[in-house]
């Protein structure tokens, strides 16, 4: 160890007091940054995955345009065939075919304009949390013929329980008049409202009937293992699906693209966040600003002995920067330390935001939200921390270079 280095760390205990202060304020800054980062990154990705489980999934395969048309002659022609393509993708872990048109649906008194979605209940259940959505009645089975689940708002707009029956009216894929009855098996609640004020959940077979499909689909619907492999299925799906006839009709959205209302709110609170823990940051450098500033002006004496007797003031700027440092790196350790165990701690019990449920439903979420510990949100924080603060040492430390011997060691 060098002797710059030990006369630093002395000078730093010189007034233990003020140290302590500085570094717990440094600790408690870098703590709150690795806690509330890693408590971002887990709520948007239970955020994510809330959501896309619900109804849009990581990826689906369509017809290019249909998501922004929804037009009902815009087909998956062969979901057999796409479906062989993804039972060989690494990372898939499941997947189901969908169909959807937008219809009239009536029941005795009343009658609404509604998204009426067929689906194949034996693989649906793997790719949506519907199925455990269920406040009434029961779950379509495979066997189920003219039955349909439908959202908590729109029952009770229509004024239907389970057995009640639903007239479905609507265009084929041929333009032939589509319609229908069938009998509510049971009634969801997603937590989304709109989704559940305007969509009802028919057998597939039941709708490629009605409404003249044949065994043409609208959406291949993916579920992958994780959020961080959807560009590695997106780009794999993508090149499997050259090997079809059809190829040049179908396109592969990921969630983003199914829902980029939740990737703007994810990238507005992210601004916004950033904006507080720049804030936040600010305020530690002012005060890493201030201790050094105090110290220079009690020590103006003795940096005048130090340059009467040969100390170069470019010595003396770099002194003072190793202490500024070694203080700063002291209080960033403890913080990503201590900020790692908390972020643990509640990365494994989760932290239980039933208060805001209504707000959280919005998105699907039950109201436990777990941080997510990462390199990036450990590390990212405290270094914005370390960077500005140690430019803010900067000033009180090139100070030193205007110092004038004779006047230094008059100072009192």
């Amino acid at each position: 160890m060098s002797i710059d280095i030990k006369m630093a760390w002395r000078n730093i205990w010189r007034n233990p007091r003020r140290t302590i202060i500085t570094i717990s304020a440094i600790a408690f800054a870098c703590l709150l940054l690795v806690f509330m980062l890693s408590f971002q990154f887990g709520s948007y990705e239970t955020m994510i995955n809330s959501s896309i489980k619900i109804h849009a999934g990581h990826l689906q395969i369509q017809a290019k345009e249909y998501q922004e048309k929804q037009n009902i002659r815009m087909v998956v022609p062969n979901p057999e065939e796409t479906g062989r393509i993804l039972d060989n993708v690494l990372y898939v872990e499941s997947y189901t075919y969908r169909a959807k048109a937008f219809s009239l649906v009536s029941s005795k008194n009343r009658t609404y304009g509604v998204m009426v979605i067929g689906i194949d209940p034996s693989r649906e259940k793997m790719v949506s949390t519907i199925k455990n959505s269920i406040r009434q009645g029961s779950y379509l089975s495979m066997e189920d013929k003219n039955q349909a689940i439908v959202g908590r708002l729109l029952a009770k707009n229509l004024g239907v329980l389970p057995g009640d029956e639903l007239t479905i009216m609507g265009q084929g894929r041929d333009g032939s008049i589509a319609a229908t009855v069938v009998s509510v098996k049971g009634i969801y609640a997603s937590g989304i409202d709109e989704f559940d004020r305007s969509s009802i959940q028919i057998p597939l077979t039941v709708f490629q009937d009605v409404y003249t499909m044949d065994n043409a689909v609208h959406e291949v619907v993916v579920i992958g293992d994780s959020l961080r492999n959807i560009s590695k299925i997106k780009k794999n799906v993508q090149g499997q699906l050259k090997k079809l006839k059809e190829n040049e009709f179908l396109t592969v959205l990921d969630w983003e693209e199914l829902m980029p209302g939740l990737r703007q709110g994810i990238e507005m609170d992210l601004t916004m966040g950033i904006v507080f823990y720049l804030l936040l940051i600010i305020v530690v450098a002012f005060s890493i600003l201030n201790t050094f500033l105090m110290a220079i002006f009690e020590r103006t004496k003795e940096f005048g002995v130090l340059m009467a007797i040969g100390t170069t003031p470019g010595r003396i700027t770099k002194l003072l920067l190793i202490e500024s440092i070694s203080l700063t790196m002291v209080g960033i350790i403890a913080g990503i330390f201590i900020g790692s165990l908390l972020t643990l701690f509640f990365q494994y019990h989760g932290i239980d935001l039933s208060g805001s449920s209504e707000l959280l439903a919005q998105y699907g979420i039950s109201g436990m939200i777990y941080p997510k510990l990462s390199l990036l949100s450990a590390l990212s924080g405290p270094f914005a921390v370390f960077f500005i603060t140690v430019l803010a040492a900067l000033y009180p430390a090139l100070k030193i270079r205007k110092l004038q011997p004779v006047e230094a060691m008059l100072h009192v």
